[in-house]
């Protein structure tokens, strides 16, 4: 089983990286830009440290909680996960806005589990996320068809060319602009959100992409949103269209 996965693994990355390199399309994954040593890291599910997430959120799933003392696997099969997190940020039934993957466990939590929805940032939210996550990986990203999803991203994309901050710099300054160069000694990725939650060992734990957009936020000098921001869903919808038809890899492993 440890082989067919890493295989799998590598067939999907090469043929990727065959699309790259054809002409066709020059996108980029964190992965692409790794070393071999990391690339192996994340290949090898027995080495790949986020896949400890994976399995506490496996656990998760089947575990009752809540006043209606139900569990995720109670509604859901792991196979109906598959293809999820390659359409999230998407606007659930009956809702007007749209809600990103850890938005959607938190509905189910609270709406179905009638539990208090878990904090951001929190272990156990990671845990399930990645886990669900980890249904699609090899999948292409196929952000929602959904109309109404227009203004949300076009207000992503203008947040991720805005300068910001007291180096009055933008997104696109370093992930369109000078990606591929060094900062740091570290590559400038393209910024494609195929592998959340992802095990930064910079970090040396999982987060997710709200953590990593903070992140940028603060490196500009600029005044982080709040995990409830609806800027982080805009800017998440923006970027899963920015990467659409590129693998998803989650949970991976990045610097």
């Amino acid at each position: 089983m440890r082989l067919s996965a890493v295989v799998g693994l590598g067939t999907v990355f090469l043929a990727t990286l065959a699309m790259a390199q054809g002409g066709k399309d020059q996108r980029r994954s964190g992965y692409q830009d790794m070393s071999p040593a990391l690339q192996r890291m994340q290949d090898d599910d027995t080495a790949n440290p986020a896949m400890l997430y994976v399995q506490a959120g496996e656990a998760l799933w089947k575990q009752k909680a809540g006043a209606s003392n139900k569990a995720c696997v109670d509604c859901h099969d792991a196979g109906s996960m598959k293809g999820v997190a390659a359409r999230y940020p998407a606007i659930p039934s009956g809702a007007d806005k749209p809600v990103d993957l850890e938005g959607r466990i938190n509905l189910c939590r609270t709406g179905q589990q009638k539990a208090a929805p878990f904090d951001a940032e929190s272990e156990e939210l990671l845990d399930l996320a990645a886990y669900v996550a980890r249904q699609s990986r090899g999948m292409p990203i196929a952000p929602a068809d959904d109309p109404r999803l227009a203004s949300f991203r076009a207000h992503g994309e203008q947040l991720f060319k805005e300068r910001q901050g007291q180096l009055n710099l933008s997104c696109a300054n370093c992930h369109d602009d000078n990606a591929g160069k060094k900062l740091g000694g570290a590559t400038i990725p393209q910024a494609h959100p195929t592998g959340y939650p992802i095990y930064r060992l910079e970090w040396q734990a999982l987060g997710s992409l709200k953590r990593r957009l903070r992140n940028c936020l603060i490196g500009l000098r600029a005044e982080p949103y709040d995990y409830s921001s609806p800027e982080y869903v805009d800017l998440e919808l923006y970027l899963m269209d920015r990467a659409r038809g590129m693998t998803i890899d989650a949970p991976a492993v990045r610097p």
